[in-house]
């Protein structure tokens, strides 16, 4: 069993996929968990069904490219059960376009939610992680932050920039028993992957995973919680490939594989 410090959990983008997966996950480990969303319908669901199965969660609304609205969420959390000592930045959006086609307006509003949003929440959560002597920070990245996708000019390079502040939260903060790590997702069935895992896709993508699956949220959950847990302390500054293999593959596999 893993072992949790005290403390609230923080996931943004907690009202659907990976954020909802690792939000029931954290909460069937007994943490009490903030789940945020701009979405409040969403939340309200997640943090019901958390209730429902004997969690503690709170439903807390949260735009994540607004420094006032951030402030207000994490009030909020602090009111309900103190500082936030485990903040999960899942909160994400990804637009799809041509390099050459793509949009200031999409730019920005990509690396708004994806970047700026996890900056900002990290930012706000330090001082209660300091001075709590403890905090767990895990940054959504994806493997397209390690390898370019057609119309994923602002996604791809929201993700890879992910990476290095993640290593600069690592840095800055880690001396105050605080580790800050990212979890870069393979191909995962989430409502914001649905429209583009056609099956034409499926059919491209799966040779390239070793595995041999298209990934479920709750398989990225579980490698979320571990990086939240005592037993991650000595885990810092890294981006972890959560992605069955398909960054090692290298090759597109056609046929079967012998040794």
């Amino acid at each position: 069993m893993l072992s949790l410090e005290n403390g609230a959990a923080m996931i943004t983008g907690g009202g659907s996929g990976i954020g909802r997966a690792t939000a029931v996950m954290l909460a069937e480990l007994g943490a009490p968990v903030a789940v945020a969303d701009i979405d409040g319908d969403a939340i309200a669901e997640t943090a019901a069904e958390i209730r429902a199965a004997g969690g503690e969660a709170l439903a807390v609304p949260v735009d994540v490219r607004d420094k006032a609205s951030i402030n207000a969420a994490f009030d909020t959390v602090e009111d309900w059960r103190g500082p936030a000592t485990i903040l999960v930045n899942s909160a994400g959006i990804l637009q799809v376009e041509p390099f050459e086609d793509f949009s200031v307006e999409s730019w920005n509003r990509v690396l708004a939610v994806n970047v700026t949003g996890a900056f900002l929440c990290g930012q706000r959560a330090a001082p209660g992680m300091k001075a709590a002597g403890y905090g767990r920070i895990v940054n959504l990245s994806s493997i397209s932050g390690f390898r370019a996708g057609v119309g994923r000019t602002a996604y791809g390079t929201s993700k890879a920039a992910i990476a290095g502040l993640t290593r600069q939260m690592a840095l800055e903060l880690g001396r105050h028993g605080i580790t800050a790590n990212a979890v870069a997702p393979g191909a995962t069935a989430t409502p914001m992957t649905h429209a583009a895992y056609t099956e034409e896709t499926r059919a491209t993508l799966l040779p390239m995973i070793p595995s041999g699956f298209i990934a479920e949220p709750e398989d990225i959950a579980a490698a979320i919680v571990f990086l939240t847990s005592r037993q991650a302390r000595y885990v810092n500054g890294h981006t972890l490939p959560v992605d069955g293999g398909y960054l090692a593959s290298g090759m597109l596999q056609t046929g079967s594989l012998s040794v």
